[in-house]
């Protein structure tokens, strides 16, 4: 009996770790520049910034060289992947992007282009 019951405290010990780390904004946190690969106009580098308070994810981007930043409509995080909206130069768009590894993420634009995201130190 105790055998199971230390099973059973270590399974939900390991699930709800597994459940943070996956589920967490923390990641996403910061700066990124996130380079939009192989789209009509040629690769396109968009420097974007998320933030998390009160336990809503915010998102901004930069649609040009001004350094104005403008708010995403969207921002969520489901299962460790953050899916953000935005209309840039005209375009409703929506991008969604997982963790590779500790500074660089990986996505797509609209599904059909490829993304890449370094974080921004």
């Amino acid at each position: 009996m105790k055998k199971l019951f230390l099973a059973a405290i270590m399974l939900v010990c390991v699930a709800s770790i597994a459940f943070a780390t996956n589920n967490s904004p923390e990641y996403f946190e910061g700066k990124w520049n996130v380079l939009v690969k192989g789209t009509p106009q040629g690769d396109a580098t968009i420097p974007m910034r998320f933030e998390t308070k009160e336990g809503a994810t915010k998102g901004y981007f930069m649609a040009d060289e001004s350094g104005q930043e403008y708010e995403m409509s969207s921002v969520s995080i489901i299962d460790g992947v953050l899916t953000a909206a935005f209309n840039i130069q005209g375009y409703d768009v929506d991008i969604n992007m997982s963790e590779v590894d500790g500074d660089n993420a990986a996505g797509s634009l609209m599904g059909m282009f490829d993304l890449s995201a370094t974080r921004v130190k």
